[in-house]
């Protein structure tokens, strides 16, 4: 057999596992005392190397970040600094309130997406490419100021439609196996599959680096492996419904604390 078809095939049967797993149980959501980051879930070496800043590889981003923080850019030739000066007093658990609503868009916006609206609105320059290396690097630094603190994002009436527009993202079955996000992440979280143990799917630490992808990545990333994983439909980067979806994740990891940047196998 080929390499592709080897390949192909243990994408085959970690669906079919997928599918086996989820046909258990319905979904339900879990209570509060039973909250886990995925750190609880990790290797001994690989909490080690999330709590050294020193070995978190993360971390390089972060330095990253810090300085396109202190850079003048633009046609206004502004750096962040400028107007909301040290960021480890004025972004202290900012990244802990993402998503939230923008009053112009009226709708929530990610951390990344505020950050580029900051950079085309005030800087006057062109937006940092989703996905990047300089909107991870500027978010992970954000993010870096919130590390600790509780996750408080806030869902008023202006917020519930979307707010609700995630919950049903996550609880929907859909794609060729017919899951949805909560079969894996709240019914069988406690189980291990092809090997690996299923977690909650809490976004205490994102942007975050993943061994797997020797790199940094954001939640929407992640999100788009499981959907490609379980044979459903890939959303782009920054679609309302990966924004929904995350604002409904955040809310469901409430009182959790950031790790940003945080490490995962």
């Amino acid at each position: 057999m080929s390499a592709f078809g080897h390949q192909r095939l243990a994408v085959l049967s970690l669906c079919l596992a997928v599918w086996l797993l989820a046909r258990q149980a319905p979904a339900t959501e879990l209570p509060a005392p039973e909250r886990r980051s995925g750190y609880d879930f990790m290797s001994r070496e690989t909490r080690a190397m999330q709590d050294d800043d020193t070995a978190n590889p993360g971390m390089l981003w972060v330095k990253d970040g810090e300085a396109l923080w202190n850079t003048k850019a633009g046609e206004a030739s502004l750096a962040c600094s400028d107007c909301h000066g040290d960021a480890r007093v004025s972004m202290k658990g900012v990244a802990a309130r993402y998503p939230a609503i923008d009053a112009a868009l009226a709708r929530p916006v990610t951390l990344e997406q505020r950050i580029n609206i900051c950079r085309t609105g005030q800087q006057k320059a062109p937006a940092f490419a989703l996905e990047g290396a300089n909107l991870l690097a500027l978010s992970a630094y954000l993010g870096r100021q919130s590390r600790g603190l509780p996750i408080e994002v806030v869902i008023d009436e202006h917020g519930k439609p979307f707010f609700e527009a995630g919950r049903e993202i996550f609880y929907r079955r859909q794609g060729q196996l017919n899951l949805s996000c909560a079969e894996c992440h709240e019914d069988h979280w406690d189980k291990r599959l092809a090997g690996n143990p299923v977690t909650q799917a809490n976004p205490t630490g994102y942007p975050l680096y993943r061994l797997e992808w020797q790199g940094l990545g954001s939640l929407e990333r992640r999100l788009r492996n499981c959907l490609a994983g379980t044979r459903t439909q890939v959303y782009d980067f920054g679609s309302p419904e990966f924004v929904d979806l995350e604002l409904f994740l955040m809310w469901r990891a409430r009182g959790m604390k950031i790790e940003t940047p945080a490490v995962r196998p």
